[in-house]
């Protein structure tokens, strides 16, 4: 399967006036409603959000996770942060799916 990433600082449309192939899949990364609402508008089709877990400065928790989360229709990712210890925790998301580099280390 071919697709592109588009990173949430990534506000650019171009991609659109572009014919792709059938199953090309588009994904982006968000951290907050404003660039979720990008996200959309450059027609992704999953959005990772983060940063559930991992304490920076895009922190969002589980329940501002959830709340970003119900305002899409797209499919969602977890990410950030995600380990063995708080992996149950993901069943508390409205999440699809999730990744995470520190989960699988």
């Amino acid at each position: 399967m071919d697709g592109v990433y588009l990173p949430s600082f990534n506000n650019n449309f171009s991609h659109l006036s572009y014919k792709l192939k059938r199953k090309f899949l588009i994904l982006g990364s968000a951290h907050n409603l404003k660039e979720l609402r990008i996200k959309e508008k450059q027609k992704v089709d999953e959005v990772f959000i983060s940063s559930i877990f991992k304490k920076n400065k895009n922190f969002l928790g589980i329940n501002k996770f959830n709340l970003i989360s119900k305002l899409s229709n797209k499919k969602i990712v977890a990410l950030g942060g995600i380990s063995k210890e708080n992996f149950k925790l993901i069943n508390l998301t409205q999440s699809t799916s999730f990744a995470g580099i520190s989960f699988f280390r």
